[in-house]
């Protein structure tokens, strides 16, 4: 056994990432505008990769059968790895932050500065990666179909379904993020990514950061979708996302584990 693991298990233990959780999320919420922007946009443009990863792999298959799902959701795992591993800002991960808010560390005035500042972010990446596959000529055949299927299903959720889903979404969403802080190698990152995201999209979540690339893909595509479709698709997801992240994961791990130290 190690002596950075007296135990023998090579990881932090959930108290040590809950703290190590707060110190991030007291960090987020004191960046400066332009780094704080800057990576934000990599994080739209990081997930839109995942969510083309996903349309091109699952393209001309019968999405509807189980292994086909499985490994569209393998696929889009890439965006949430890129974010953690390269380093960016996703508005879903920064939920957690409300953790800080609860302890006194994080005013609410900056909670809602970085959200705002990573969603709009967020969205100008997606629509510079959407652009960019456009204008690659990627949106043609099975892709596109498989991309206008996407589209609509989504913009057919009723509101209560989209809220529903977003928050199932984030808790795997922020559950997958709070297991990579245990890990202490970049494979243990990835491992810890793989299955939660996997899960979601096989399971037929919701993600408002990769809505804003894939309904608009489906669009582009083809799909006959109104403004109002998609808002009624990306307000209930986006406020389920919350639920699920700072309620269903940083919340509840704030209860189990207090205001450990930092």
């Amino acid at each position: 056994m190690s002596e950075l693991a007296p135990t023998g298990m090579d990881a932090h233990k959930p108290a040590e990432i809950t703290r190590r959780i707060r110190l991030t999320g007291i960090a987020k919420a004191e960046m400066a505008l332009v780094p704080l922007i800057t990576l934000s946009v990599l994080a739209g443009i990081f997930i839109g990769f995942g969510a083309l990863f996903y349309t091109k792999t699952t393209s001309g298959l019968d999405v509807l059968y189980p292994p086909i799902l499985l490994l569209g959701g393998l696929a889009f795992s890439l965006g949430l790895i890129l974010v953690v591993v390269s380093g960016a800002e996703l508005f879903t991960g920064n939920t957690m932050i409300v953790m800080a808010v609860v302890d006194g560390k994080v005013s609410l005035a900056k909670l809602l500065r970085n959200w705002s500042i990573v969603l709009l972010g967020n969205l100008i990446g997606s629509m510079i990666i959407l652009a960019l596959v456009y204008w690659a000529g990627l949106f043609k055949g099975d892709v596109a179909e498989r991309a206008m299927q996407v589209a609509v299903a989504k913009t057919s959720l009723t509101w209560v379904e989209a809220f529903c889903r977003g928050v199932l979404c984030n808790a795997l969403v922020c559950l997958a993020v709070w297991m990579t802080v245990s890990a202490r190698t970049t494979s243990g990152m990835i491992m810890a990514i793989v299955w939660p995201i996997t899960g979601f999209v096989a399971m037929g979540m919701e993600h408002s950061v990769a809505n804003m690339y894939m309904i608009p893909a489906g669009i582009l595509s083809g799909a006959d979708i109104s403004f109002g479709a998609v808002l009624n698709n990306i307000f209930p997801v986006l406020l389920g996302n919350i639920v699920g992240g700072a309620g269903g994961v940083a919340l509840f791990y704030r209860i189990a584990y207090g205001n450990t130290a930092g």
